[in-house]
């Protein structure tokens, strides 16, 4: 299927950021904007589509970047039956850590599990990463160095993205290293700056809202993939195949019903897997989730986000976190692998709660 720019591309602002003004909101990728979660994993699809005939994937190691590709590459390792793991800003206990900067971005620490790409490049030899936009390419090619650094062993290296802004003067430097690109749609960025300076910022705004709220539902579900860790892509579908039937035993009256699916920062895939199959049961579905990115809101038709509510990280209560454009459903599902009665979950609910009755908690635990 091929996608346009009207499709894939949204122009929104930056909170406070003076590194790059703008952000490219993908309407279709299920992080900020609600959207079918089938639509959502056909796009990522299609992605898989370009690399599917490329490389021998019992010898690639795919590499999401959080949070907001964390999902896409999920779904790659799932089509494609490749080994993936994903960066992280998360602590993890016990292990050691390849650290790396985002440079564009407003929480910049990236980390990847050592001893996972220790375990990955024991039968990998190649590295591909996944981006949801490569605007200028510098954050891969300091995580390439810091890999070429490590490992004596030959890795060759590629990148897979929905969106290449790429200048001509930063292709040249892939072509030059041998990196293949692969994307589905080619950007110019050279105007966006102007675009988001023009943009306005009178939206709705919500600060956080705290208060105990017992009118939901809470589900504890093991078996959970920590996508942090290194993971098959066919083990990771079963694994969240699990969850899907066990959610699905309380809940397979749900037909004909309008239901949100919401993840936490950069645990995404399983609300859109859990989010699909809830389609396929014959509900109307929508999905999104939480993120550290503070986006400004327009009142504007054509702008992409509308109205924010400013939460408590479910992972760190000192760390704020948003949601956007939340509306009334029938029944809300969040689901989240985090820790059991943070804060951050009492913002989220008490968000959500503003129009909705019906919502279930879903952790899912390892």
């Amino acid at each position: 299927m091929g996608y346009t720019e009207a499709d894939l591309v949204r122009i929104a602002r930056r909170e406070n950021n003076k590194k790059r003004n703008y952000l490219l909101v993908d309407p279709m990728q299920g992080k900020h904007v609600p959207v079918s979660p089938t639509k959502a994993l056909q796009l990522f699809d299609s992605l898989a589509d370009k690399l599917r005939d490329k490389y021998d994937f019992s010898k690639t190691l795919l590499i999401g970047f959080a949070e907001t590709a964390t999902a896409i590459g999920a779904e790659l390792a799932v089509s494609l039956g490749a080994d993936y793991i994903q960066t992280t800003r998360e602590p993890i206990e016990g292990v050691d850590y390849l650290f790396f900067s985002e440079e564009h971005s407003h929480a910049t620490e990236q980390k990847l599990v050592k001893n996972d790409i220790d375990r990955a490049l024991l039968k990998a030899d190649r590295i591909v990463f996944v981006e949801d936009e490569l605007t200028t390419g510098k954050t891969i090619l300091n995580i390439i160095s810091i890999l070429e650094k490590t490992y004596s062993k030959k890795i060759e290296f590629s990148v897979a993205s929905l969106l290449n802004g790429m200048t001509e003067e930063n292709l040249a430097v892939y072509r030059e290293k041998n990196i293949e690109l692969f994307y589905l749609l080619k950007t110019d960025h050279s105007a966006y700056t102007e675009i988001a300076d023009k943009l306005k910022s009178d939206g709705k705004y919500h600060d956080c809202i705290f208060g105990k709220n017992e009118n939901y539902k809470v589900r504890n579900i093991g078996g959970a993939v920590n996508a942090r860790r290194l993971v098959n892509g066919t083990d990771y579908a079963e694994k969240c195949e699990a969850l899907w039937n066990e959610i699905y035993k309380e809940n397979s009256g749900l037909s004909g019903k309008k239901i949100l699916l919401l993840g936490t920062e950069e645990f995404m895939y399983p609300a859109l897997y859990t989010g699909r199959k809830f389609e396929e049961a014959g509900n109307t579905v929508y999905s999104h989730s939480t993120t550290r990115s503070p986006i400004e809101v327009s009142c504007g038709s054509a702008y992409p986000l509308h109205e924010r509510y400013e939460l408590r990280s479910l992972y760190d209560e000192e760390r704020v976190t948003f949601i956007y454009d939340l509306g009334k459903y029938d029944h809300v599902f969040v689901i989240t692998d985090s820790k059991e009665g943070s804060a951050g979950e009492e913002t989220l609910i008490n968000a959500v709660a503003e129009y909705n009755d019906n919502i279930s908690l879903i952790r899912w635990f390892n």
